[in-house]
């Protein structure tokens, strides 16, 4: 509100008015009255996004990924460049905003300017939204490419055995989104976003938008196969093991393993009449020891199985629990013979229930289910760029945080202990001065992370 100064005043003292801002009261402290007031210039709540600012600028995700983008506008007009729009909402995303009408109450956040490298106001919901739906095929498919990259230069060394983790999940629509399809077993309309991780690492390797249906064997098996060609183009020595449940069996690539060097693979199969009959002594047995001594019983048993469109001869390993719920049997098909079944199934195959995770860390932490756009295309950039939000927390993870209890944290839990710190920022002429809280919960976490990235510079 407007108040005039006091009435002893000269006459143009009188004249002056100035803002006096609105407070809110609340309840009483310790006898004291307790005002409120949005009167903090200048201050961020997400000071911890400094610390992933220093993780792109050691492994470049996004500088890669804006350099995919063509840029058609007259730089003569150009207030926000690519490379800052994308940082900007990379960013975001990774502090936990995940749609684009937030940057309209953002763009003079303090941190998101030094991680944008702009010290001006940063851009707005209209324009991000313009920018989402510019990449075309082309500059989507050099993206994908360069997650790709990403993941290779992330080894000093050529890897012994990676394992590609494969699995897709649901990413609901409520609009008209382009390639959007009703999907039976959910139930909605929705796409089935790919996601790909290497399984001992937990390492992102790539992610890819689908319509809302399983993949067809054929399709899975292209992508897959270029992709440890690739692989194989920088690592020709390195074992590549395929592992998803029953729909990434397909008889292509199980046969087209078969004819080159260091790929294998793990995946799930759908039980049949023949493979029941040849698992039968394994499933009695199971069942009769059950009922002769009550306790809940598990075998594993594995055999040679070719079916009539296969070229080879696989492996397949049989799991049969039987218990007060009944008898459970599995089937699992690979072509690695050198491991014992049970080992195989549990320590192999079942390992694979860690993606889950990471996809729970991508999808539920990180939003990356809000596809929002109706273009297709826009929507596989969106989702490109919340994977380059999960490389920059998970590289952070796994190589600043190690041996600290936020190593084996979900991304929520690194979200709410060290990227929402407040911080107030001021920029000068010749510096940019930052300021943390004096005390909060994660500060000595942020300090040996600062040190680090300090001994990095040098």
């Amino acid at each position: 509100m407007l108040k005039n100064t006091n009435s002893g005043g000269s006459k143009q003292e009188n004249s002056v008015n100035f803002f006096i801002p609105s407070l809110f009261k609340l309840s009483d402290f310790n006898k004291k009255g307790v005002e409120v007031g949005f009167t903090a210039e200048k201050t961020s709540n997400d000071g911890g996004l400094l610390l992933l600012n220093e993780v792109e600028k050691h492994i470049g995700i996004i500088d890669k990924l804006a350099g995919c983008i063509r840029d058609p506008r007259h730089q003569g007009y150009v207030d926000h460049s690519i490379s800052s729009m994308v940082s900007q909402r990379i960013m975001q995303i990774a502090a936990g905003y995940e749609d684009t009408n937030d940057c309209k109450t953002m763009r003079e956040d303090g941190i998101l300017k030094v991680c944008s490298g702009n010290e001006q106001s940063l851009a707005s919901q209209p324009t991000m939204c313009r920018l989402e739906n510019l990449p075309g095929r082309t500059e989507l498919y050099r993206m994908g490419k360069a997650f790709v990259d990403n993941f290779i230069a992330s080894y000093a060394n050529p890897p012994k055995v990676i394992i590609l983790d494969c699995d897709d999940t649901d990413a609901l629509v409520y609009g008209q989104q382009e390639l959007a399809l009703f999907n039976t077993y959910y139930g909605d309309h929705c796409f089935m976003p790919l996601h790909i991780y290497e399984g001992l690492s937990g390492k992102l390797i790539l992610t890819i938008l689908k319509p809302g249906r399983r993949s067809k064997s054929l399709n899975t098996f292209s992508l897959t196969k270029k992709l440890i060609n690739y692989l194989h183009q920088r690592w020709p020595d390195t074992l590549i093991i395929l592992r998803g449940d029953s729909h990434f069996c397909a008889k292509e690539f199980m046969d087209w393993s078969e004819q080159v060097q260091n790929v294998g693979f793990i995946t799930g199969i759908t039980g049949n009449a023949v493979l029941n009959r040849l698992a039968e002594i394994t499933i009695k047995s199971a069942e009769r020891e059950y009922k002769q001594y009550g306790n809940p019983v598990k075998r594993y048993h594995s055999f040679e199985y070719e079916a009539a469109s296969w070229g080879y001869s696989q492996r397949v390993v049989v799991k049969v629990e039987v218990s007060s719920m009944g008898t459970n049997v599995r089937f699992i098909v690979s072509n690695i013979r050198s491991i014992r079944s049970k080992a195989l199934y549990e320590q192999g195959y079942c390992a694979r229930g860690a993606a889950e995770l990471r996809i729970k860390d991508h999808k539920t932490y990180l939003r990356s289910d809000r596809m929002s756009c109706n273009s297709f295309l826009a929507n596989q950039f969106r989702l490109f760029l919340h994977s380059a939000a999960y490389v920059l927390i998970h590289t952070l993870q796994n190589e600043v945080l190690k041996g600290t209890e936020l190593c084996k944290a979900t991304m929520k839990t690194i979200q709410l202990k060290l990227i929402k710190v407040a911080a107030r920022v001021k920029f000068l002429k010749t510096k940019v001065q930052i300021e943390l809280p004096v005390e909060f919960n994660s500060k000595r976490v942020f300090e040996n992370c600062l040190e680090i990235f300090q001994m990095l510079r040098i």
